[in-house]
């Protein structure tokens, strides 16, 4: 049985071993959350996020570096895609951290989706939390090269980075409503490349139309290059200043307080879910009720109805479900 004690005493096999188990839905899952809950929330987690080939890897590097500069302790988790035919995942992103695989200070998990849309993996604010209880000041989530409908990142992080490049096709289409909205922080990365002018035109008046900001956090743009090594300080002290804003306003309190209402409602419908298959496959009457639905016999919308009410009168009261 993995030991919590040696999570918090910063044991990074044992931290590895418990994110393993987690994504695999092992045994003995649900009670390792519950031990390591009351030692979370301290961490400060960055969502990157951006399209494919915006250099998301690149620009975590350098954070690593410049958080490693103050000696805060890191940890990563770098999410790729899961083929949909294979089943594997590439998790390539390590690739581009390798200089940090000695640093004791430095926890680089790299996750694949396992079919799982939102430009994450299905166990990462679990994980988040594994990193959190180990001891990590600083957690940065990396996404998948995600889409305009492709936001959960913004359910786990405290401050959320949206990576754009110049030159990259229509910067309006680049910054539609769903990314525009979940930006803490725009950055053009690749501004060696030039051309940044006319996409910092574009975000300022998206903002600028937007009535979400009025009195609030103005997502402010920075322009990086990991080429050339330029603005990664500037970000940093961005980052900083969000995470100062989030806590004077109030903001950061009501974000974790929104993601945990999410959370726990999220696994109840699971619980429920569970249950209602259950009850749904008992004595064959999922084969019986299929055949009259295809037969139009029946209709889905007042049977989903009586297999709830029927679910909930077979609760006895104070029973433990």
């Amino acid at each position: 049985m993995l030991q919590v004690s040696k999570l918090l005493e910063g044991d990074k096999r044992t931290a590895a071993k418990m994110i393993t188990l987690i994504e695999n839905d092992g045994e003995g899952k649900q009670q390792l959350l519950s031990e390591i809950y009351p030692h979370t929330g301290r961490a400060h987690v960055i969502g990157v996020t951006g399209s494919p080939g915006a250099g998301k890897s690149s620009l975590t590097d350098e954070l690593i570096k410049r958080a490693r500069g103050d000696n805060r302790k890191v940890g990563v988790i770098a999410v790729d895609p899961t083929s949909p035919i294979s089943g594997g995942a590439l998790l390539g992103d390590r690739i581009r951290m390798q200089e940090h695989a000695l640093d004791k200070g430095v926890f680089i998990r790299s996750m694949g989706t396992r079919g799982s849309l939102g430009g994450l993996a299905r166990a990462t604010r679990d994980v988040v939390k594994v990193l959190d209880a180990y001891g990590c000041e600083i957690i940065i989530v990396e996404t998948v090269g995600v889409g305009q409908s492709e936001l959960d990142i913004m359910h786990y992080a405290d401050t959320t980075l949206v990576v754009l490049t110049p030159g990259a096709g229509d910067h309006i289409q680049t910054i539609k409503a769903g990314i525009m909205e979940i930006a803490d922080i725009f950055v053009i990365n690749k501004c060696d490349l030039g051309n940044t002018k006319k996409m910092m035109i574009d975000i300022a008046q998206m903002l600028d139309m937007s009535p979400r900001f009025d009195g609030r956090w103005r997502p402010p743009v920075a322009e990086t290059s990991v080429k050339n090594n330029t603005g990664i300080e500037e970000l940093w002290s961005l980052i900083g200043q969000h995470l100062e804003y989030t806590q004077k306003s109030g903001e950061l309190d009501q974000s974790v307080r929104n993601r945990l209402s999410m959370e726990v409602v999220e696994m109840a419908e699971e619980e429920v879910r569970r249950l209602l298959w259950e009850q749904f496959n008992k004595n064959g009457s999922m084969d019986d009720l299929l055949d009259k639905l295809a037969q139009r016999e029946a209709d889905p919308y007042n049977e989903a109805r009586k297999l709830v009410q029927n679910f909930i009168c077979q609760i006895p009261n104070g029973k433990e479900l």
